[in-house]
């Protein structure tokens, strides 16, 4: 993607709304159960139900099957039904996340952003457990998939080639956009780089020095 694409951070659509029926629902409910953590169970189910099926076929689409056609169509399907959810459903509900990138009249790229605002009252839209489960699903998967293309490309499966670099690109495109939508833009991820190694720098160089003037 060309580093000067103009990237846009908006707020996430019909947050204050869901922040403010989500803190009417709090005030109702006189208990605060702690052991409730996660908010949205059945987005959280989806997270990982297409893309962790995906996997499961392409392992075991040969036992259960001889048509390759009738496996890569199922692999595909489950893989784009994956990225369109976490795309624009799981992502928003669980981490409070959107992006997409759309081309104006003049043809230049943008990047859009979406981050759910915090509520006033403090309170978090988003549980701890939610937010590790959409990480873990998000990279681990794709990571998964690149090593089905190097195990495809080394045992000279050709074939299923077409099928693994589809994996790689759905779902590390969602991975790409999600680091980018929670990071920022590439100039950010530039300075968080050059300050962590400053960092270290400057912590290794004072450590020379103490053990120098012991």
């Amino acid at each position: 993607m060309d580093s000067n694409d103009d990237i846009e951070d908006v707020s996430l659509f019909d947050a204050d709304d869901d922040v403010s029926r989500r803190s009417k629902k709090s005030k109702i409910r006189s208990c605060d159960c702690p052991v409730l953590h996660s908010r949205h169970p059945v987005a959280s189910f989806f997270h990982l139900f297409f893309r962790v099926s995906a996997i499961v076929v392409y392992l075991l689409c040969e036992l259960l099957t001889s048509s390759f056609i009738a496996c890569m169509v199922t692999i595909i399907l489950l893989l784009s039904c994956d990225f369109w959810a976490v795309k624009n459903v799981t992502g928003r509900l669980m981490v409070g996340l959107r992006w997409w990138n759309q081309v104006d009249d003049d043809g230049r790229s943008h990047w859009v952003f979406e981050a759910r605002k915090v509520s006033a009252q403090g309170g978090k839209t988003s549980s701890e457990a939610e937010s590790r489960i959409f990480w873990l699903g998000l990279i681990t998967c794709p990571m998964i998939w690149v090593i089905f293309a190097f195990s495809a490309l080394f045992s000279f499966k050709v074939k299923w080639l077409a099928v693994v670099v589809m994996g790689v690109v759905l779902q590390g495109a969602n991975l790409y956009g999600y680091i980018r939508c929670k990071v920022g833009s590439r100039k950010n991820l530039t300075s968080m780089a050059t300050s962590y190694l400053g960092k270290q720098f400057l912590r290794q160089t004072m450590a020379t020095e103490d053990q120098a003037a012991s």
